[in-house]
This record gives C-alpha cells, structure tokens and sequence, in this order.
C-alpha cells in the first residue's frame, strides 16, 4: 500500500521476544508454517497487526524464540498422550489451551494428531490416555464395551460442503447435503475425501450412503490426509470437500473454497472427551487423563472455547456444550 508505514510491535510476549521483517511474499500463514507453529497463536502474538491478511513489506512480528537450551525430561508419570482429531490441532484451538493445562496441572502433554478413527484406535489398543475426538457412532461402540470412561460432551461446530466459487455441480441452494452430494456425483465434478476414517470421513460415507451413491471414478479423489492438507488439496483441484467448519476458518485465507452448503441439521459435529479405561490398561496415566478430561469440563476451559476465534474469524470455531457464550 502506498505510504504505508511499517508498523512494529512494542513489545513480544514471552516466548516471541524474535523479530521477523515481512518480506514480499510473505503471508502470516507461511511464516507460521516455517516456524512450525498455528497461524491463530502468530496472529495472538501479534496485535498490532489488526487485519492478518494485509501485512506488508517492512512490517515487523514478533516470532517464537529460539530455545537456547534442551527443554528438561519430563518424567513418565507427568506425562500423558492425547490422541485427538486434527480440526483441533489445525485450527491452533490445543495449541491455546494445552499451556493453560501444563502450568494448572503440571502434566505435560505428548499430542497424537490423527483423524478421530486412528485416535479410537490408539485408545482401543491403551496407546493413549486421554481422546478427543468427533465419532460419536464410533465412540459409544468404545464406551459400551468399556475401552473408554469419563465419556463427556465439550463442544461442537459443524460441517460445511466447500467448493470453488465456479459451483460446477451447481450445488448452491440446495436444500441438504445428500441433495448436493447428488448433483457432485451426477456431475462428475472432482470431490477430495480424507479417506482416513476420521469422523469427517465417516460422516461424508454416510452422506453419500443417504445418496444412495457409492463414490469412484477419476472425479473422487481419496487424500489420506488430515482435514487441513485435504481443503489445500480441493482447492488446487478446484474441487468439493466436507469440512468442518472450524478448520476451514482457520484456512480460509489460504484456500480458494466457499462455503456453498450449510445449516443441514445432519452436518452437527459434536466433540466428546474420554479417558481410556485403566481398569482394561494398567499402563495408562489414569489421574493424567482424569484432570485433562475435567479441564475441558470446565467453566474456564469453556469459555475459552466460546472466545476462540471470534476476534481472528469474526466467529467462534467452536461451540462449547457446558456453558452458554
């Protein structure tokens, strides 16, 4: 922009006291990807910059530090794994909240980002002590052959048909998800799946099951990725995706996808918490995840999760289910 004068930070917070001058080219996106952390947690360490997607060159960021030394050993018993859907990771939502849990409670967190269909199975076989996941018809399979316990409800968005603003399949206004994944399908237009199991996946199946459509051909395109590395992927092919709401919020500045259906009651997405049952694996950290699984419970967590985004998104990625926002 003409004139415009680089704007510079007074001050980093800890653990961003590094500075980064914007370059031609750069997106705050790509420098989070390069320093390996959640756009959303370079965005919060950066107020000064009001609007992410106008940065310019001679801006200044404050970036993380470098560690100087090796963080110490924690040991065994202050440590717990979560295995837990990737919309929580992609949308930088743990990233935010995994610090508050460390420092509350001492535990430190080793996270497994996986789809919800591997994090059941991490669980099914005690590789985990704590899931958080988006698979309810799969999670009460768990729960009802006594894998998981402390079964609790956090929060929930929703899923989103996403495509190129083109509309090929001409799937804008209509009425449900099964209505477009028809005219996807009868149009041959390309469709990326996660193909991964994952609950976004298991929910597509039974989307295209209610079609009475069995997706292949050259049009269906299976990622095996998670949901983040899926929208980049449709968007390069100029294809449709379901996702959940949350992640593409949190891409939607890097993605060339609109929203094209959403409000099918059938697209509710709902999180739910659980501990792996100690009583079928002795080596899991029971109290660990006991006080994960009441950290998400609780009011602060909450409403937390009711804040989250609002001010990068302009709304809530997620709705929390023990409070009111």
């Amino acid at each position: 922009m003409a004139n415009q004068q680089p704007r510079v930070p007074t001050s980093c917070p800890v653990g961003f006291t590094e500075r980064y001058t914007i370059v031609s080219g750069d997106t705050l996106f790509k420098i989070a990807q390069r320093y390996g952390i959640n756009v959303a947690t370079l965005v919060a360490a950066n107020p000064h910059i009001t609007n992410p997607d106008l940065i310019y060159p001679g801006d200044v960021i404050c970036v993380p530090t470098a560690p100087e030394v090796p963080a110490p050993e924690v040991p065994a018993g202050e440590r717990i794994t979560l295995a837990t859907t990737t919309s929580a990771v992609d949308t930088g939502l743990l990233e935010f909240l995994l610090p508050r849990f460390s420092e509350a409670t001492g535990y430190q967190v080793d996270v497994r980002s996986v789809g919800s269909g591997e994090a059941l199975a991490l669980g099914e076989q005690g590789r985990a002590d704590v899931l958080l996941t988006h698979a309810p018809d799969a999670e009460q399979g768990l729960l009802n052959r006594g894998i998981i316990t402390n079964y609790q409800q956090v929060m929930h968005n929703d899923f989103v048909i996403v495509g190129p603003s083109s509309d090929p399949a001409k799937i804008s206004g209509t009425k449900s998800a099964t209505e477009a994944f028809r005219k996807i399908a009868e149009s041959q237009a390309p469709f990326y799946s996660r193909g991964d199991k994952s609950g976004t996946n298991q929910r597509e199946l039974e989307i295209w099951s209610r079609a009475r459509t069995k997706p292949s051909g050259p049009w269906y395109h299976k990622t095996g990725k998670g949901m983040a590395e899926t929208l980049l992927e449709a968007s390069a092919g100029r294809g449709y995706t379901l996702s959940d709401r949350g992640t593409y919020l949190a891409m939607r500045r890097n993605i060339n996808l609109q929203i094209l259906l959403e409000g099918d009651p059938n697209l509710l997405n709902i999180y739910h918490v659980s501990q792996v049952n100690p009583e079928r694996f002795p080596n899991v950290n029971a109290e660990g995840g006991r006080k994960f699984v009441e950290f998400m419970i609780s009011p602060a967590t909450q409403r937390i999760i009711c804040d989250f985004g609002v001010r990068l998104y302009g709304q809530r990625l997620f709705t929390p289910d023990r409070i009111k926002c």
